[in-house]
């Protein structure tokens, strides 16, 4: 058997994992329960279905579905048959998908059927239009017309429309693909390959593509595995989302690396969680604040046994110091740890280290990893000292290799001897723990969701009785920060608060949708025209106008 250390890429881990922990449980989903070996069959079975639908290396194909075993073996399966992961934000409405999958120029897509009351199938439908394929066929055309690079749409279930595959039929197609032709497709890959691109937003409101590789993939997320203390044994409960890298690469992959157990939970849901860390044993949990915050807070909480849970990761907002502290006293939870990352840099930059104190635990976001510098500079690039506010610079082996097809953003976010900007405004002391104290991008977190301003106002603005909008993020108890809007409404316009949150929830993702609405004359500007948010933000925590 390889040695862990000359593993270079996801395929190799997989089948390494696979014959490492062989009888270790991989993956608990409901009743079923399969081992790390019929994991690794399950994965090279939908790599050979990726390579009889014409999948070639470097092909980007594409997964909008919640965590599941089916998105661990579709997309494993697919980076496994050398194609390029694309996730999609399961929160995502039907033209937001649609336009990552045609700038990412995905050539697959995996889609669940219905999840959260939504099909995604029909709302992809009225984003792409409806068009005539042939699931299989390369000559047969498309199945969406407007997204002319995708050339096969599978449901991951047992239902699909005509010209749409089940999962079932799509693993059926690989049936004649022989073991040696997907050893044969694993041999074409190297640590440099990409393995994914996440898509990001950024400031303009255009989502953009981290390009990560699989050597970066693996050595982050080993050094994560380590910092943690995650281990063969441990039994992990992912409710981050597997479309972040927080799901799929701190879950999936990191799990893979120690021969973990994983347990997806589709949604967050208090009461499942729960029952999944009593029932299954659960010893690990990362997540956002708010996802501990509600389990301590849950009123049947003690009807559960919560005993074996031993490792928590948080982090993408403040974390309150008696958060740390009732996690380890109320629940027993030996080691709780923070960390800081962004798409841009494979998803991690600094982490807490086991033995750090509970004040350092809460109210930074820990030290650089391995093999990556952080520097923080002033307006001018100018470096600051320990305890001076800057701007967050990483340079290292994590950050990406630059954003898919955009070379103008790339050189705006990348310098030329390799330091990515990260929008980010931090204070190091003198240890080199990193405080982030403010976001130069404006973005604000909703419930561990990334939520960005400009996308946001972008979208509000085609409503027709919008005159001009303005967005900000607002203190929320349970969810930490939500979306608050101000609006000045075009002549005449009747248009209410409740009328545009309505509108809102029809046209994107519920953690962007504003939760209040206050209509003003016009937007505070500068001398240059440019919206002074800073004056927003000292009125708002004010009522919303309903008329």
């Amino acid at each position: 058997m390889r040695d862990q250390d000359t593993i270079d890429t996801i395929p190799d881990l997989v089948r390494w994992s696979a014959e490492r922990y062989a009888d270790t449980e991989a993956v608990v989903e409901g009743r079923t329960r399969i081992t790390y070996a019929e994991l690794g069959a399950r994965v090279e079975r939908a790599a050979a279905a990726c390579l009889a639908s014409g999948v070639q290396v470097g092909d980007r194909v594409a997964v909008w579905a919640p965590n599941s075993l089916d998105w661990i073996t579709a997309a494993l399966g697919a980076v496994t048959a050398g194609a390029v992961l694309v996730p999609l934000n399961t929160r995502f409405k039907g033209a937001e998908a649609a336009d990552v999958l045609r700038r990412s120029g995905a050539r697959l897509l995996f889609v669940t059927g219905t999840f959260l009351g939504t099909s995604y199938v029909a709302s992809l439908r009225r984003a792409a239009g409806e068009g005539e394929g042939v699931p299989g066929s390369p000559d047969a055309g498309v199945p969406l017309p407007a997204l002319p690079d995708l050339r096969e749409v599978v449901v991951l279930s047992e239902d699909a429309p005509p010209d749409f595959r089940t999962w079932k039929d799509f693993l059926a197609g690989g049936e004649g693909v022989s073991a040696a032709e997907v050893e044969g497709r694993r041999g074409e890959l190297g640590g440099s390959a990409v393995s994914d691109i996440v898509y990001t937003s950024g400031t303009t409101g255009r989502p953009k593509g981290a390009v990560i590789t699989h050597g970066q993939t693996l050595r982050a997320y080993g050094i994560w595995a380590d910092l943690a203390g995650l281990r063969t044994g441990d039994r992990y409960l992912i409710v981050n989302p597997f479309f972040h890298t927080f799901g799929y690469k701190a879950g999936v992959i990191a799990c893979l690396t120690r021969g973990a157990t994983m347990i997806p939970q589709p949604v967050f849901n208090v009461e499942t969680a729960l029952a999944n860390i009593a029932s299954e044993r659960v010893s690990v949990l990362p997540g956002p604040p708010t996802l501990h915050q509600s389990l301590l807070d849950h009123p049947s909480r003690d009807a559960y046994d919560l005993s074996a849970l031993r490792l928590v990761v948080t982090g993408a907002a403040v974390v309150p110091l008696t958060l740390v502290e009732r996690l380890r006293a109320e629940l027993g939870v030996d080691t709780v740890l923070t960390a800081y990352g962004l798409s841009e840099a494979s998803g991690i930059v600094t982490m807490c280290r086991r033995g750090d104190a509970p004040s350092v635990i809460a109210s930074t976001s820990g030290r650089a990893i391995p093999g990556t510098e952080i520097r923080l500079v002033d307006a001018k690039g100018t470096p600051v000292g320990p305890g001076e506010p800057g701007e967050i610079l990483v340079r290292g082996f994590n950050v990406m290799r630059g954003y898919y097809d955009d070379a103008a953003a790339t050189a705006g976010t990348i310098s030329p001897d390799g330091w990515l900007r990260t929008g980010d405004v931090g204070v190091l002391d003198e240890a080199g723990n990193l405080r982030i104290t403010d976001r130069i991008k404006d973005m604000f977190i909703v419930g561990g969701f990334n939520a960005y301003p400009a996308e946001i106002e972008q979208s509000l603005a085609l409503h027709p009785d919008v005159r001009e909008v303005a967005v900000i993020g607002v203190p929320d108890p349970r969810l930490g920060e939500v979306a608050k809007a101000f609006v000045a409404r075009r002549p005449g316009s009747t248009l209410t608060s409740d009328d545009l949150i309505a509108w809102s929830r029809r046209e994107m993702a519920n953690y962007k949708v504003p939760r209040t609405v206050e209509f003003v004359p016009e937007l505070p500007r500068n001398a240059s025209g440019k919206v002074v948010k800073g004056v927003l933000r000292g009125r708002g925590s004010g009522q919303a106008e309903r008329g």
